[in-house]
């Protein structure tokens, strides 16, 4: 169901094949952004100064500070995932951002979207887990202190991505609605300030969505699980 106002709409286009769904308009908002993230990339560094300005001198600082980040929550063992780290967050701030310009929605305010990323952070921390400290190590720590302790390990594993995808899907499906509903009812005024805040809340979530990933990246990391 797609509702417009404004030049926006909520809603998914679906299309049917091998017998399952797809949201197109998921898929072409995730494709434009990934496209977005890469032409970034390239234009920032394709001429790379030693004092930066434009595209490279915003990349700097924001690659900047999410290293200072990844070293602080993730020790130094946190540097080898620093480009997963760094594609996730621009991923999350342009996706967040494009659902504010008229006629294009955000990928992220698809659950899809938001649980396939979440559960690629979660399958990730067991991967790494397993790898740095052995199947036997890691494994064991689901059963500390006590054997029927594993049943709230189990539970806190399955909500990770289910609160992670969540609080970002419904964060920007929200603010999208309320845009559309401010153009409807108080044009102009309202919703531009409105928009000056989406554009903010869109940064912060991808933020946070971010250092969520990196704290549950870390625990991955250490020797031994606390």
């Amino acid at each position: 169901m797609g509702h417009g106002g404004g030049g926006h709409e909520i809603g998914h286009k679906l299309a049917h094949f091998g017998g399952l769904t797809f949201h197109l308009d998921t898929l072409y908002m995730t494709w434009l952004t990934m496209a977005i993230v890469i032409v970034l990339a390239i234009v920032a560094t394709r001429r790379a100064e030693i004092i930066p300005r434009g595209w490279q001198n915003f990349l700097e600082m924001a690659v900047t500070a999410l290293l200072e980040q990844i070293d602080n929550t993730m020790g130094p063992k946190g540097r080898k995932l620093a480009p997963l780290i760094i594609t996730l967050f621009l991923f999350l701030v342009v996706g967040n951002e494009l659902g504010l310009i008229p006629g294009f929605t955000s990928p992220t305010n698809d659950i899809n979207t938001t649980l396939g990323l979440a559960l690629m952070i979660v399958v990730m921390v067991h991967i790494l887990g397993v790898v740095n400290q052995g199947p036997a190590k890691y494994f064991k720590h689901f059963f500390e202190p006590y054997i029927p302790f594993v049943i709230i390990h189990i539970v806190e594993e399955l909500a990770k991505p289910i609160t992670l995808s969540f609080r970002l899907f419904g964060n920007i499906l929200a603010g999208e609605i309320m845009l559309i509903i401010l153009s409807m009812l108080v044009p102009y005024v309202i919703p531009t300030a409105w928009l000056a805040f989406s554009v903010f809340i869109g940064i912060v979530q991808a933020f946070i969505f971010t250092m969520l990933s990196m704290s549950y990246l870390s625990n991955s990391l250490k020797d031994e699980h606390h």
